[in-house]
C-alpha cells in the first residue's frame, strides 16, 4: 500500500477541510440546498452500507489497508455499477458537506479527494486484486468502471 491512512480518516480530513475553508469562498445557497445535501448524505450512506454488507455477506475483508487478505472478488449488487462503491459513498458524503457549508471550495476538495484516493488507495488495491484474482479481475475491470 502506498498509504497507511485509513480512507475514513482521509474522508474526515477532507470533510473538515471543506467545513473550515468555507470563509475562503463565496457562499452558494439555493432554496433546495437542504434537500440536495440530505439526499447526497443518504445516498452516500446507502452506497457505503450496501458495499460493506456485500463484503460481510461474502466473508471477505473490509479493511482497505489489507486488500491482499481478500478471499473473494465481489462483483454483484452495487459492485456491478462501481468497482469502488465505498469510496464513491465517501465522495457523496463529502458532497453533502459541501452543499451544506462550502459548495465552491467543496467541489475543488472533492476532486482532490478523488485524485488522492485513486492514487494512494484504489490503484494499490487494484494491483492486489490482479495478484489475487487475475483473470476474474481483468474481466471485471472491462465491464465495471472504477468510480461510476
Amino acid at each position: 500500500m502506498e498509504t497507511k491512512i485509513p480512507p475514513p480518516i482521509v474522508t474526515l480530513a477532507f470533510g473538515l477541510s471543506i467545513y473550515f475553508s468555507r470563509e475562503m469562498f463565496p457562499a452558494v445557497k439555493t432554496e433546495y440546498s437542504f434537500y440536495l445535501g440530505v439526499s447526497l448524505l443518504l445516498l452516500g450512506f446507502f452506497v457505503l452500507i450496501s458495499a460493506v454488507r456485500l463484503f460481510k455477506k461474502d466473508k471477505t475483508t473490509v479493511n482497505p489497508l489489507s486488500p491482499e487478505q481478500a478471499t473473494k472478488l465481489v462483483t454483484d449488487g452495487i459492485f456491478k455499477y462501481s468497482r469502488n462503491p465505498m469510496y464513491l459513498g465517501m465522495a457523496f458524503v463529502l458532497g453533502s458537506i459541501a452543499v451544506f457549508f462550502n459548495l465552491i471550495g467543496g467541489i475543488f476538495l472533492i476532486a482532490l479527494f478523488c485524485v488522492y484516493i485513486t492514487k494512494f488507495q484504489i490503484i494499490p488495491e487494484e494491483r492486489a486484486m490482479m495478484n489475487l484474482f487475475a483473470q476474474d479481475f481483468d474481466e471485471y475491470k472491462k465491464v465495471t468502471r472504477r468510480w461510476i
